[in-house]
């Protein structure tokens, strides 16, 4: 997947993430069905644009990194299909927050 990224480089202030994978199995070993699964809002940002360019003419630049876990709105986004997965291109301000490890 690694090689996708190099051929694919978000614009300005857009973030490419990579939603996390939903729960199949609850803690007390319930398997859960498919259609019952909420929309995961975790995601990994995999790439990040430049930045926007302000009104002084200065780029201020995303305010995420490559590797961190980010809250999506339910809502939202582009779907980009890169080397047979599905990532999802956000702008940096569309995204409602970060985790801290």
């Amino acid at each position: 997947a690694g090689k996708a990224f190099r051929k694919f480089l978000p614009l300005f202030d857009r973030v490419l993430v990579e939603r996390c994978a939903a729960e199949t199995v609850t803690k007390g070993g319930i398997m859960i069905p498919e259609k019952a699964q909420g929309k995961v809002l975790q995601a990994t940002v995999v790439a990040v644009g430049s930045g926007t360019r302000g009104k002084d003419g200065e780029i201020h630049p995303v305010s995420v990194k490559v590797g961190e876990k980010v809250l999506l709105p339910e809502y939202g986004g582009t779907k980009i299909v890169l080397e047979d997965k599905d990532y999802y291109l956000f702008r940096d301000g569309d995204i409602l927050g970060k985790y801290l490890d």
